[in-house]
């Protein structure tokens, strides 16, 4: 998903009642796509609102097609998308973001993707990555997400770095600086603990060479790479570099401001706001790739776009996604919402091939990992947080709180 989302978990109990209850499409051929009908589409956050300009704009060229979008804020689109899947009310398109589209596979609500009409190769391999589950694909890449460093340049000169740090031992030294030579507090912003710290652990853990979970479905969060990733994380706060007091909901754009921040990770959408927010900012900032501990590989996020497999309009439906998630639909897409194209072909035209800044996004997705699908993911990465959270407290070492997550991720792996 593209802005922090907060997810929950609903018990287990309806989870299984879901499973039995919801595991089956509608059975039948449902309406032709050129019948007269009416589509009903769920999207959130900021993709909910104005996802209903390209809904009056598709139904010009689809005049038998009436587009209903309904707009679902991302703290409460889990329990809303499980209670809908429940009573078999899903709608026949879904936005489905990272870290749902797992457990929703599982519960048999979402139409297999017709892989003759969406090619894997159109698209970045960790967007569809996402949307793929027990060796069948269950989302269509709708937008990616992915983090890079932002960073004072004006700041930097007074601190005398040269250049953007392009290994992680550059982070800290230019950690190290900007407190020393440009009176930042801070010299990187990273979270410290609460829901979804583990996003901004990524960048540390996939460029050392870990993972939660591999491609295989099995825990490997206490492995020498990412618990070299935790201690690295961690050394930060050991050393004041960041601050450990951080609250969820921090908007770490005002401290980068006033240059009590010099650096942070952060996601496209935080262009844009930097420039709308604090235009006397513009030309003191720049963003750069995550840098490298073996590679330079950040997260990948974003969301796809799903069919209910209870729908009577699967035609219809699957048309629709086409035409949001071929290159020109995402073309269009971007530029109203700033959201970047999972299909790698948008990027050949426009500011999205001139721009400098957003080839460094491009370039960052190449490299960009996702955590496969697993129908209890939300489960899995609060298990990490956790462990976050106990070492930038100093209450554990990074070794410790890995086993720990370790042992009770393995119960949760499928």
């Amino acid at each position: 998903m593209n802005r922090a989302a907060a997810t929950g978990s609903l018990a287990l109990t309806l989870a299984s009642a879901l499973t039995l209850t919801a595991c089956g499409g509608s059975g039948g051929a449902g309406v032709a796509a050129d019948a007269k009908q009416t589509l009903t589409v769920w999207a959130m956050g900021t993709e909910g609102e104005k996802l209903g300009d390209v809904a009056k704009e598709y139904e010009k060229t689809h005049s038998n097609i009436t587009v209903k979008v309904t707009p679902i804020g991302w703290d409460v689109a889990h329990q809303k998308l499980v209670a809908a899947a429940a009573a078999g009310k899903l709608p026949d398109v879904v936005q489905m973001g990272g870290t749902y589209l797992g457990e929703f596979a599982d519960m048999g609500v979402l139409e297999p993707v017709d892989t003759k009409t969406f090619k894997e190769g159109d698209f970045f391999p960790a967007a569809w990555q996402q949307g793929s589950y027990d060796g069948k694909t269950y989302g269509v890449p709708w937008y990616v997400d992915t983090r890079v460093l932002f960073y004072r340049t004006d700041l930097a000169t007074k601190a005398g770095i040269k250049k953007a740090p392009a290994t992680m031992a550059e982070l800290q030294s230019a950690a190290e600086a900007y407190q020393e030579k440009a009176g930042a507090k801070w010299g990187l912003s990273v979270q410290p603990r609460g829901l979804d710290t583990v996003q901004s652990f990524y960048p540390f853990l996939f460029s050392a060479g870990g993972a939660i979970v591999d491609d295989d479905g099995k825990a490997v969060v206490n492995s020498p790479s990412a618990v070299r990733a935790l201690e690295n994380y961690g050394s930060f706060f050991k050393k004041g570099l960041s601050d450990k007091g951080v609250q969820p909901g921090y908007d770490v754009t005002k401290d980068f401001n006033t240059g009590s921040v010099a650096m942070f990770f952060g996601g496209p959408w935080l262009t844009g706001l930097l420039d709308d927010n604090y235009p006397d900012l513009k030309g003191k900032w720049a963003i750069a790739p995550v840098p490298a501990d073996q590679a330079s590989v950040s997260m990948a996020g974003g969301s796809s776009l799903a069919v209910s497999a209870d729908s009577d309009h699967k035609a219809a439906a699957k048309e629709l996604v086409s035409y949001l998630t071929d290159a020109k639909g995402q073309a269009d897409w971007y530029e109203r919402t700033k959201d970047l194209p999972a299909n790698k072909a948008a990027w050949e035209s426009g500011d999205l091939a001139g721009d400098p800044a957003l080839q460094i996004w491009r370039k960052q997705m190449d490299t960009a990992k996702s955590t496969p699908s697993q129908p209890k993911l939300t489960e899995i990465t609060s298990k990490v947080d956790a462990a976050i959270e106990s070492v930038t407290q100093g209450k554990s070492t990074a070794k410790a709180a890995l086993d720990k997550a370790q042992s009770e991720i393995e119960g949760l792996v499928q």
